[in-house]
């Protein structure tokens, strides 16, 4: 059998007994208690802006609070991005991240932040298809073949982003 002294007891006491004070406090903290803002890194009506749009009214029906949507393009969506991360950390401001976020962080040598310590990730909302395609002459059949050729072969990999708009012939 386990002895307690006089002032362990007295401790244990006086932590149970405020067990039901702190529960109410906490629950009398419900989030949100005010509008949240909503960082997103590019221009109105596109398919970010839709994305974050639907997920804030959705978000703002079921918390019964808004949630506003700011749009701050620019600087390959590194202005966003700083401004959410220099915001005060309260849950009130929430930054809509891509696979533009982490490209960031190893394509820019000197950025005024470290996305990848300071941001904190809380939801997944939706997923990206990305693909990688190389002329089928190279001998590359998978990424560390991709890795290992350019690295073998220093500035003769040339590189590229490209964006097609696929028609919908359903669509204007």
């Amino acid at each position: 059998m386990m002895k307690f002294q006089r002032r362990q007891f007295l401790q244990l006491v006086a932590g149970a007994a405020a067990i039901p004070a702190t529960s109410r406090i906490a629950s009398a903290q419900a989030y949100p208690a005010r509008p949240v803002r909503a960082r997103d890194r590019y221009t109105p009506g596109g398919s970010a802006d839709l994305t974050a749009r639907l997920m804030g009214q959705w978000l703002s029906e079921k918390l019964g609070q808004s949630f506003i949507i700011e749009n701050r393009p620019g600087g390959g969506t590194n202005i966003a991005t700083e401004q959410a991360l220099r915001a005060t950390p309260d849950g009130y401001t929430l930054l809509l991240v891509a696979p533009a976020n982490a490209i960031n962080a190893t394509l820019y040598d000197k950025l005024p932040f470290d996305f990848m310590k300071e941001m904190e990730p809380i939801a997944g909302i939706i997923r990206f298809p990305n693909v990688v395609v190389v002329h089928p002459a190279l001998p590359i059949k998978s990424i560390p073949e991709l890795i290992a050729y350019a690295k073998a072969n220093p500035g003769q990999a040339q590189h590229g982003v490209i964006r097609q708009r696929i028609h919908d012939p359903h669509v204007g």
